[in-house]
C-alpha cells in the first residue's frame, strides 16, 4: 500500500504515524483534510502528478497542480470618480494657486480661472480630489468592464419608459376627446365613425395591420437554392435578352465579379464612352437618384441622436425625413439671415455705397483721456485678457521677451534686436554696434561688386630692353633683329662646346637695341613651366 512520502525526525514518529493511519482506516480517528477542508485519500501519493487510474482521483494531489495562492497585491477595485478626501479651511503651501486643492497645480486646473485665486483671497478652498494608484493582475488589465457601473444605465431606461408613459397619456387623452364628441353627436352615422376611431385608438402602435405591412413579409422562392427553399425576395435580376456583367470585361484583372451575391461593385469598362454603356457598376447606384438623399436622411438622423434628439430612422422614418425637410429649411433660412447680417453689419462692397462715419472713422460713444506722459486720466482703458500661463518673464537683464523682434525671417528681442535666444541684453550700445556691422559690410559688398563689374583694361607693354621700360619712339630694325638672333645662337653653341671657340676671338663690346632684343628672346626663364621644352 503506498503512502504518503514524509521525512520523519525518528522512529518512534514514525510509528506513531503509522498507528494513526491505521485507526483513521479502522474509524477509530477523523480522516485527515487538505487545506479546501476535502479528506485526502491515503491510498494516492501525495508526491505524483497523476493518480492510478484505479484509485478513482477526482483532483489533482499536489499544490503546485493548482492555483491555491493568489498575489495580496493584485486588486480588482478601481477608481473612486469624483471622490474628495477632505477640504481645508485655508490655503497651504504648495497647493493650486486658482482654487486651493492640494492634489494639482494652478496649470492643471480645471476650474474656472478666478479673478482673484484661492492663495490670495484665502476663500472658497476647493476639496481634495482622491488620488489612488492600483497594480492589476493579467485579467484586471484587460478587463474591458472593469469600474463599470452598472447604475449609470438607468437614465436610459427612466428616458424609455418616461416616453411609454407619456404616448399613453396622449393616447388616454384623444380617447376622452372621441368619448366627448360622441356624447354630443346624434346622428347614428357619426356614432359608428366614432366607434372606429375609439378601436383604432386602443390598438398597440407596436402591432401592425397586416394591410399596412407594405409586402415587407412577402416571401418568393430564391433562385439556385437547395430544394427550392422560400427564405428570402429575388434581388439583382436583370432582363434575360441583356449581356451578362460579368461578361461585359473578360479580362481576369477587371473588376471583380461577386457570384453568391450577383454584384460587381466596380465599372467593368472605365475607358468606355459613358454615354454609350448601360452599366457602370453597382457603385454607381450608390451615388445616384435617390440613394445619395437616403444617405444623407441617415446622417443626419445619426447626428441629430447624437446631439439628444429622439430620432431612429428605422424605427421612425416618416419623423426621420420630416425633421430632415424641417432641417433643410431652416439651414436655408439661417444661412440667408447670416448673409443678411454680415451685409448690414460690413455693408455690400459690390453696392458701392459710401462707408458710415462710424465704420470709415473708428469712432464710438466710449472717452479716454490721457495726458502727455500717456497715462488715463479719465475714461478706463480697455483691460486686456491674460492668460493662467506666466507672461512677460525677462531673464538676462532684457526688458522685453523673446520674439517681440522680427527682421529678416528670425526672432529676436527688441530692446537690443539680438537673434540668439537666451543672449545677455547688451542694450542700445549693442544695436549701435550691430548697426555699424551692417553698414560695413554692406559698404564691402557694394565694394566688392563695383570692382567685380568695372574690369580695367590691360595695356600690352613690350618688355623692358635696357632695364627699364621701353620709350615710345623706339624702332626696331628687323633685318638687323634677325642678325642679331643668329649671331645669339651662334654664341651659345660655343658655350656649350668649348672645341668650337676659335683662337683668335674679337670682341665687340657695343651692344644695339636689337642685340638686347635678341639676348632677351632667346634667354632662359627659370621660372617658366615649359623651359624644357625649349630649343
Amino acid at each position: 500500500m503506498a503512502t504518503a512520502s514524509v521525512a520523519f525526525k525518528s522512529r518512534e514518529d514514525h510509528r506513531k504515524q503509522m498507528e494513526l493511519e491505521e485507526a483513521r482506516k479502522a474509524g477509530l480517528a477523523p480522516a485527515e483534510v487538505d487545506e479546501d477542508g476535502k479528506e485526502i485519500n491515503p491510498h494516492i501519493p501525495q508526491y505524483m502528478s497523476s493518480a492510478p487510474w484505479y484509485l478513482n482521483a477526482e483532483r489533482p494531489s499536489l499544490k503546485h497542480q493548482r492555483k491555491w495562492k493568489s498575489d495580496p497585491n493584485y486588486s480588482k477595485s478601481w477608481y473612486d470618480r469624483g471622490a474628495k478626501i477632505g477640504q481645508a479651511d485655508k490655503y497651504r503651501k504648495g497647493a493650486c494657486e486658482n482654487c486651493g486643492a492640494i492634489t494639482h497645480t494652478s496649470k492643471t486646473c480645471m476650474e474656472r480661472p478666478r479673478k482673484l485665486g484661492a492663495k490670495w483671497t484665502n476663500k472658497n478652498i476647493a476639496p481634495d480630489e482622491k488620488i489612488e494608484t492600483f497594480e492589476l493582475d493579467y485579467d484586471g488589465k484587460r478587463d474591458r468592464w472593469n469600474g463599470y457601473d452598472a447604475a449609470s444605465y438607468a437614465h436610459v431606461i427612466d428616458r424609455y419608459e418616461a416616453r411609454d408613459e407619456a404616448r399613453k397619456k396622449y393616447l388616454k387623452e384623444q380617447q376622452l376627446k372621441k368619448l366627448e364628441e360622441k356624447n354630443s353627436t346624434e346622428t347614428v352615422e357619426e356614432v359608428s365613425d366614432d366607434e372606429d376611431n375609439e378601436d383604432g385608438l386602443k390598438v398597440d402602435e407596436a402591432k401592425v395591420d397586416e394591410s399596412k405591412q407594405m409586402d415587407f413579409a412577402k416571401v418568393e422562392k430564391r433562385v439556385r437554392t437547395t430544394g427550392g427553399g422560400s427564405t428570402g425576395t429575388v434581388r439583382n435580376l436583370r432582363i434575360r435578352e441583356d449581356t451578362a456583367k460579368y461578361l461585359l470585361n473578360l479580362d481576369v484583372n477587371s473588376a471583380h465579379y461577386d457570384p453568391k451575391t450577383r454584384s460587381m461593385r466596380e465599372d467593368p469598362l472605365p475607358d468606355m464612352d459613358p454615354n454609350e454603356k448601360f452599366y457602370a457598376g453597382d457603385n454607381q447606384n450608390r451615388v445616384s437618384g435617390q440613394a445619395l438623399e437616403f444617405k444623407q436622411l441617415n446622417i443626419h438622423a445619426w447626428e441629430a441622436f447624437d446631439k439628444g434628439n429622439d430620432v431612429h430612422m428605422q424605427a421612425a422614418p416618416s419623423q426621420a425625413e420630416l425633421l430632415f425637410k424641417n432641417f433643410k429649411v431652416n439651414k436655408e433660412k439661417l444661412k440667408s439671415k447670416v448673409k443678411e447680417t454680415i451685409l448690414e453689419q460690413y455693408g455690400n462692397a459690390a453696392a458701392e455705397e459710401a462707408l458710415p462715419r462710424e465704420l470709415l472713422l473708428g469712432q464710438s460713444e466710449k472717452e479716454v483721456e490721457y495726458d502727455r506722459a500717456g497715462r488715463v486720466i479719465k475714461g478706463q482703458e480697455m483691460a486686456l485678457p491674460k492668460s493662467k500661463y506666466e507672461e512677460d518673464v525677462f531673464i538676462n537683464n532684457h526688458t522685453t521677451v523673446w520674439g517681440s523682434w522680427w527682421k529678416d525671417h528670425q526672432w529676436g528681442y527688441r530692446c537690443c534686436k539680438q537673434f540668439v535666444r537666451n543672449s545677455y541684453c547688451t542694450g542700445a550700445a549693442g544695436i549701435e554696434a550691430a548697426e555699424a556691422a551692417a553698414d560695413l559690410m554692406k559698404a564691402n559688398i557694394a565694394r566688392k561688386e563695383a570692382t567685380e563689374d568695372v574690369v580695367a583694361p590691360t595695356e600690352e607693354k613690350q618688355p623692358a630692353t635696357w632695364g627699364t621700360d621701353i620709350p615710345d619712339d623706339l624702332v626696331l630694325d628687323q633685318e638687323k633683329l634677325a642678325e642679331a638672333l643668329k649671331k645669339e645662337d651662334k654664341r651659345r653653341k660655343e658655350e656649350k662646346d668649348e672645341r668650337k671657340r676659335k683662337y683668335n676671338v674679337k670682341w665687340n663690346d657695343e651692344v644695339t637695341a636689337e642685340d638686347m632684343e635678341a639676348y632677351r628672346m632667346k634667354r632662359v626663364h627659370h621660372d617658366d613651366p615649359m623651359k624644357d621644352f625649349l630649343n
